[in-house]
């Protein structure tokens, strides 16, 4: 096995010791890089995913450009509906739309069961690809949405700001959402190894509708899958990490669904949150991204706020809350980068 150049995060992820913090940034390849910007131009976003060359590129532009400890695949998390025959659309402003969302029984039959290896081959050329362009410099992280943010998207048929469509479908026909669920489940299960054995050397699970559910609601809908997910994944040594945004009730829960990394959003108080867990699980976040507005002597500020919340000792990734704004300064994100590597010492 090559030895990683920077394994600072990899190590962070098993909470080993780290001589400081590693950072890097959710969404961190994109439209807030003119480069990025440059390439854009000249192919849509779907191209840009399906087409390994370019996915990896912008993959690595942030290593180069703002100096991250780990890339995360350029990538997206509707490449599983869109493999399993939901036809997905990408519309400049309005983001992701499935023109024909799931809205019965007969909607979940035309659900096909995916082959990774041949249905999201051109997803793993990207790691493959990637993996040799890096040339072991920094880690490379593989992602997946989780079965519920995935439903959400499938069942609304686009971004929604109240979610009417899928809590009436969860109230209404439960039985629908539960086997729509076990179908997403099986393809992400079969779909994070594909990318752990093609090259990534860890792996993130996306919850970014997680919060819109009750603690209770959450515990049926979406914790029983992402747990389900995580302990055929184990299988691997590879990390694993859970990021569910706006779901903080009761992290005891979500450490308890074998993640060996629990990513917090800028709502969650991260000292609060590694007492209540006592060393259970590696901590990854949390600064607001609007932050990122302010000037760099704000930044800073925020930046040693958050290290010193988290305290001395490992097992603290840097992280924003959630990812980062197309319209934000590509220095200021550099600058933020560059704190965390000059302040973060101190506290190990």
């Amino acid at each position: 096995m090559t030895t990683l150049q920077n394994d600072l995060f990899l190590r962070a992820c098993r909470r080993e010791k780290t001589e400081r913090t590693p950072v890097w940034i959710m969404r961190q390849a994109g439209r807030y890089l003119p480069q990025y910007r440059a390439i854009r131009e000249k192919a849509d976003f779907i191209t840009m995913y399906k087409t390994p060359e370019l996915a990896a590129e912008v993959t690595i532009q942030p290593v180069d450009i703002i100096g991250v400890d780990a890339a995360i695949l350029f990538s997206d998390i509707l490449v599983i509906p869109d493999a399993m025959g939901m036809h997905l659309e990408m519309h400049e402003g309005k983001g992701p739309i499935f023109p024909h969302p799931i809205r019965t029984k007969a909607d979940s039959d035309a659900l096909t069961k995916i082959d990774p290896w041949k249905d999201l081959k051109y997803v793993l050329d990207a790691v493959a690809l990637t993996k040799k362009e890096l040339n072991n410099r920094v880690p490379l992280i593989g992602f997946s949405g989780s079965p519920w943010t995935l439903l959400t998207y499938m069942v609304e048929g686009k971004g929604s700001k109240n979610f009417a469509i899928i809590k009436k479908l969860i109230y209404t026909n439960p039985a629908l959402a539960h086997e729509v669920l076990e179908k997403l489940s099986a393809a992400v299960a079969d779909y994070l190894p594909a990318k752990i054995e093609t090259g990534v050397d860890a792996v993130q699970i996306f919850d970014t509708w997680g919060g819109i559910l009750s603690p209770h609601d959450y515990e049926e809908f979406s914790l029983p899958y992402i747990t389900k997910i995580i302990s055929t994944v184990k299988r691997t040594i590879e990390p694993i990490i859970f990021f569910a945004k706006g779901v903080h009730y009761d992290l005891t829960k979500l450490a308890a669904s074998g993640a060996d990394v629990l990513g917090l959003d800028w709502t969650c108080d991260i000292s609060t949150a590694r007492t209540v867990l006592e060393g259970k699980t590696a901590l990854q976040g949390n600064m607001d991204p609007t932050i990122l507005y302010a000037p760099k002597k704000r930044i800073k500020e925020e930046v040693i706020r958050i290290l010193s919340s988290y305290g001395r000792g490992s097992g603290h990734i840097f992280n924003l809350g959630h990812g980062i704004l197309p319209d934000m300064d590509p220095e200021n994100a550099k600058a933020m980068i560059n704190f965390v590597k000059e302040e973060s010492p101190r506290f190990k």
